[in-house]
């Protein structure tokens, strides 16, 4: 059958080639995760908008230090503080993804080349990471700060299609180990990079200077990383979808660039065509929000389903937004003095490779104790991560090491709980449906709203009481909601 045909075929299901080439896109996309989102770009983003350092006597360490002072972002007449500003940014983004999700997963399930949207959605988070090289100075903050958006943009969009794929094509006993597989792929290639761009800003560059020159390269690699090794995805993943060929346009004009400059007499002018596919576009966008709420109601009708992604809702809102605001809270709190910044990437490298063992680690575990149950324990495990970061007491000699203890904990249950939920929902949805696309961006939205949820809070809690520690105990209360719900999830025995 075509790869676009209305079904796939029994060989693609735990197809090794197949199940391969899905894992390498998470070693090819994990690098924006890690390199752009957690550890370098947060430190050159400080270091760009610092505009000196003072000193000043720190009653808390007991001595003098210099504290730098950020150059303050003004905004339609308004002065924001930079830290404020990209994390409003990263708002953005996953708002802009919550809006083009439903349209585009739709426009995916009808036309079937939900594959074209993950390559486009690749393209478009490679080249704006690679475009990120030309933000250098205050003089072009806001040329950074869209690519920063874009990059965003399209590294939760291609994840959208890719997650999809999981029950296309893998059969339930197989996705908690591929799911796993994924992480840990991402993993081991972030960590690759990270080493590779530490090696290059630590050894190799002489001087400030010559830093600031290969952190800009870091982001060409990262670009570059991304592009290349997801081609190797491209050329082994089938396309799916349910083609729908009674409700398409007589020619794709807006979807395949190839026909625009191409006569159509046949159907009637160009000017014809491009109203059928105006008209059609159209229609999607109409229908594809009421296909998100349809799918919502279709998913909390199911009572198994109801409860996962409940759970799945309240977790998230703690664990996206400790993994976004990480970064911060350790230059904040934990290493404040400017030359101590890169022990912090040091700490998320760490974080890194433990995660790779935890998702093995929780895959095995899932076999024996089942997906509930191991999601219900990494669950308690983050409410001790949060319980945890609050009691740090920054006058206590020993908080680094502390430090690094908690983050190697994290490390061990971010890993394994992200596999973990992914590969829960793939089971939970009705085997071989051409709907997977749209579920999975059911998933996404939800899971978007619950960042933008967490990140509110946290700049609440930071904005009220100045000081993110409160934050965490905000956080562990969604942890606890989300323990307590998964608790009421029911899995067939024979897909566990």
């Amino acid at each position: 059958m075509s790869e676009t045909g209305n079904q796939p075929s029994q060989n693609i299901k735990n197809n090794p080639k197949i199940m391969k080439a899905w894992a390498v896109y998470d070693w090819a996309n994990s690098v924006y995760s890690l390199v752009i989102t957690s550890a370098i770009f947060p430190i050159y983003y400080t270091i760009l908008t610092t505009a000196y350092n003072k000193k000043e006597y720190v009653a808390a360490a007991g001595e003098i230090q210099e504290i730098p002072v950020r150059t303050m972002i003004k905004i339609f007449g308004e002065t924001y503080e930079p830290d404020a500003v990209l994390s409003f940014s990263y708002a953005l983004s996953f708002f802009l993804v919550v809006l083009l999700s439903p349209f585009l997963s739709s426009l995916a399930d009808t036309i079937g080349n939900k594959k074209s949207f993950l390559q486009f959605f690749c393209y478009l988070g490679a080249t704006s990471c690679m475009g990120l090289a030309m933000f250098t100075g205050m003089h072009n903050f806001f040329l950074g700060l869209l690519f920063s958006v874009m990059a965003s943009v399209g590294f939760w969009g291609s994840l959208v299609f890719y997650n999809s794929f999981l029950p296309d094509i893998a059969t339930p006993e197989k996705q908690d180990s591929l799911s796993a597989k994924g992480y840990i792929y991402g993993y081991v290639g972030s960590v690759v990079l990270l080493i590779i761009c530490l090696v290059l800003i630590q050894v190799v560059a002489k001087g400030a200077h010559q830093q600031n020159i290969f952190i800009r390269i870091s982001f060409l690699l990262t670009g570059a990383w991304w592009f290349g090794f997801s081609q190797y995805t491209f050329k082994h993943l089938p396309q799916f979808g349910d083609v729908k060929e009674e409700k398409l346009p007589k020619d794709l004009v807006l979807l395949n660039y190839k026909n625009i400059f191409k006569k159509h007499e046949e159907q009637g002018g160009f000017l014809e065509v491009l109203k059928d596919n105006i008209s059609f576009y159209k229609d999607i966008a109409k229908e594809s929000f009421r296909e998100l709420f349809r799918v919502g109601n279709k998913l909390f009708a199911d009572k198994s389903l109801k409860f996962f992604l409940s759970s799945f809702f309240f977790y998230s809102v703690g664990m996206q937004t400790i993994f976004l605001m990480a970064t911060p809270f350790g230059s904040n709190v934990i290493f404040p003095k400017q030359d101590e910044k890169y022990k912090l990437i040091i700490t998320i490298l760490v974080i890194q490779i433990i995660a790779i063992f935890g998702a093995f680690l929780f895959s095995k575990i899932s076999k024996k104790i089942g997906n509930k149950n191991v999601i219900t324990i990494a669950v308690i495990i983050w409410i001790i991560c949060c319980l945890s970061a609050f009691s740090l007491n920054k006058e206590n000699p020993n908080i680094q090491y502390q430090f690094y203890g908690l983050a190697a904990l994290i490390g061990l249950v971010m890993g394994g709980l992200q596999a973990m939920s992914r590969s829960t929902y793939s089971k939970l949805l009705p085997e071989n449906s051409m709907e997977n696309t749209t579920f999975f961006s059911f998933y996404d939205v939800l899971e978007k709203l619950a960042i933008i949820c967490g990140m509110l809070i946290f700049s609440v809690l930071i904005q009220k009481f100045g000081n993110m520690q409160y934050a965490f105990i905000a956080m562990s209360g969604f942890f606890a909601v989300g323990a307590i719900l998964i608790r009421f999830l029911k899995i067939d025995s024979h897909k566990n």
